[in-house]
Order: C-alpha cells, then structure tokens, then sequence
C-alpha cells in the first residue's frame, strides 16, 4: 500500500508504523492536513503489513495545535442547528483511531491542543514529556466548545470532574497533571527517552499474534458497555481467541519453555517475547477485531 502525504511523512519498520506530522509553522490542523490524516486512518486501518501505529511530529513544539479556525469561521450558520443523520468525517477519523483492530499511540513532545488533542485522546495509548507537553482545550474561550469528541472522550479518558476543568477553564494542562489524571499513560524527561521507550514498546506488541491484539483492543473498548454486556462479550472474543491460529502453539511453546515453572513464571515478561520468536505470527492480518462475528 503507497503512503504519499504532503503533511505526513511515514515509515515502517517491524510492523510499526510511524506517522510523522509536519505542517509549519506551528502543525495547525488544516483542510490539507484533516484530509490527509483522514485518509491515513483509514489506510492503516485495512494494511496488514502495520500492527502498530505511532503518530508523533517533526515539531518538538507542537503535536497538533488545533483545527484550522479559519475553516470552522467558514462553517455555515445560516440554518438553525440540527441533529445529523450520521457522524461527521472528524468523528470518524477519530473513531477509527480507537476502533481499528490495531493499537494508536500518539508521542506527546510539545504543545496539542483542540482538534488535536481530540485526535491525540482518540488514540489507544498517549505519552508525554515532562516541561514540554501541554495539553489544552480553548474552544470555550473562543464562544464554541470542543465539537470533535472532546467532551465525550475526555469525560472517559479523566473523569467528569476533570473534564469540566479542562474544558471550561481553557487552561493548559501540564504533562505530570496530564499524567495524573489519566490523559497520558506515562511522562518522560526528555523527547529522546520517550521515542526510545516507546519505540521499543510498540515493536514489543507488533510482535504478538495479531489476532490477539485486535480482539484484546476490541474486548477493552466494550469496557464502555453496561457490564453484564461487556462480560458476556468478552467470554465470546476469549472464545475467539482461543481458536485462533496463534493460541495453541504459542500456549504448548509457553509450557516448552517454563512456563508454570518457578523459573519461567519469575521471568514470564521475557518468556513471552521468547514464545512470540519461536512461534511467528500465525494468522497474520487484522484476524478479527471491531466487527469479528
């Protein structure tokens, strides 16, 4: 599949994907962008070659400053407001981030803050640096509020309370509260340290059998379901787990190389990248995910 993006730079490597945003001067997310990264979601989303992708910025500074507000300034209000019929393409964009049957991650080095933020929120995973990431929702400020999904993600990602502060006070949230609140799964002191750590982690999942990883994801998503639902949902994807391709080799090579001994289980962490070098990834491609039956 061909990547060719006039905002985007990407590469691949070991079944990670990284997508590198860089629209100066300060990664606005314009109609060029927009476009691109709608277009970008839904390629990642179908490439089996990609287990895993990263979205990081050619900007130390910033991620993804907001959307173009010269755009929504050209929105039309002529028309009472109304309830559409089916989601906008930012909507979707960002449900496909989250729905994919493959991990997103976003590398947080600088500043992203509205549209961006939403972007970055809509990933499975986010990661920060401490004194350099800044997260921030000004929308209110500017008389409107953040239209796409931020007052749905962030509620999810921080809590209610939390989100209320975010998006009413219009304040920038530093990485370490980010951290705390729940927005970033870890902060790094440096940009170098995070792209490592992070780096090292998405191969780390690229190299589990892929089907596992897409029915995991889609399993965590239903946690937003009423929970007697989730749990009968999660019984039936285990289910699918099992039969899978990779399940019973990767289980016979765990208990060949010690597993459920005391030796294997004290190092279990490096026994499962063993298994994974043995086996392969039998069933390679998405193999199930959001709409596995």
């Amino acid at each position: 599949m061909s990547y060719d993006f006039e905002t985007l730079g990407t590469s691949l490597e070991a079944g990670v994907m990284t997508v590198c945003i860089r629209n100066p001067p300060a990664n606005v997310m314009t109609a060029t962008l927009f476009t691109e990264l709608c277009a970008i979601t839904e390629q990642v989303a179908e490439d089996e070659a990609i287990r895993v992708v990263l979205f990081t910025s050619a900007d130390p500074e910033f991620f993804i400053a907001h959307f173009d507000l010269e755009m929504i300034l050209a929105f039309p209000t002529d028309k009472p407001a109304r309830h559409e019929a089916s989601p906008n393409d930012f909507h979707l964009m960002c449900e496909r981030l989250r729905t994919m049957p493959k991990p997103t991650i976003a590398l947080l080095a600088g500043r992203v803050g509205g549209g961006g933020s939403e972007f970055a929120a809509s990933c499975d995973m986010r990661y920060g640096v401490v004194g350099k990431t800044r997260i921030s929702q000004m929308e209110v400020a500017l008389g409107i509020l953040p239209g796409g999904t931020g007052t749905q993600r962030l509620p999810r990602l921080v809590g209610r309370g939390r989100a209320m502060e975010i998006c009413l006070g219009c304040e920038d949230i530093d990485a370490q509260t980010a951290c705390d609140w729940g927005y970033l799964n870890r902060t790094f002191e440096d940009a170098k340290a995070m792209d490592a750590w992070v780096g090292t982690f998405a191969r780390r999942i690229a190299a589990w059998p892929p089907r596992a990883v897409a029915l995991c994801k889609q399993s965590i998503n239903n946690a937003e379901l009423p929970l007697a639902e989730a749990l009968r949902e999660e019984a039936y994807l285990f289910q699918q787990s099992l039969r899978g391709p990779a399940a019973t080799p990767s289980m016979q090579a765990a208990l060949a190389l010690g597993a459920q001994t005391r030796e294997g289980e004290l190092r279990i962490d490096e026994l499962c990248v063993e298994v994974a070098a043995q086996v392969g990834t039998p069933g390679k491609g998405n193999g199930g995910g959001e709409n596995a039956k």
